[in-house]
């Protein structure tokens, strides 16, 4: 078995395991850190793609950034509160139901997809994987877009901050 392999086995096992166990856990502070675990598995995939720069700016954003903001949403919610409602049977039950139709969905499409051919493939030469071709389609063709999931985040991270604030109480 070839390095590359075994490496891509133990980062898809990592992946998956952190991933059920972000879902699974009840304490939210253990499901941010196995999401942050399941992130950072990610990026080694994405450097078994030789696609660095995406695994650099995958860690930069989403294992830093936006874990962050959810540890302080976390935090500044107290969601680890021991009078919680809990869910009843008849949601929990929704949830196993939904969550198998979804995995027969995708095994059918997996089933009943077919492999690309080799030779549909026509190479131009051009380093898609640079910097600066990067920024030319990022900042050119999809400036708009860019520009929207900036304000999405900004008004995520409102919403978040104006749900955690405490209402005064007259007395």
């Amino acid at each position: 078995m070839s390095t590359v392999l075994l490496l891509f086995c133990v980062l898809s096992i990592v992946t998956i395991a952190t991933a059920f166990l972000t879902i699974y856990s009840r304490n939210p502070i253990h499901s941010a850190i196995y999401l942050v675990i399941c992130f950072f598995s990610i990026a080694g995939h994405y450097l078994l793609l030789n696609a660095q720069f995406l695994a650099v700016v995958h860690i930069i954003v989403y294992s830093g950034a936006i874990m962050i903001l959810f540890l302080f949403t976390i935090m500044l919610m107290n969601l680890n509160k021991e009078n919680e409602v809990h869910k009843p049977r008849f949601t929990r039950l929704g949830a196993i139901v939904s969550f198998f139709l979804l995995c027969v969905v995708l095994l059918l499409i997996f089933k009943n997809s077919k492999p690309i051919p080799d030779n549909s493939y026509s190479v131009t030469g051009e380093d898609f994987q640079s910097i600066k071709v990067l920024g030319k389609v990022l900042l050119n063709e999809y400036m708009v877009p860019f520009e929207y999931a900036s304000i999405l985040l900004l008004i995520a991270m409102i919403g978040a901050v104006l749900l955690s604030k405490k209402e005064k109480v007259e007395k």
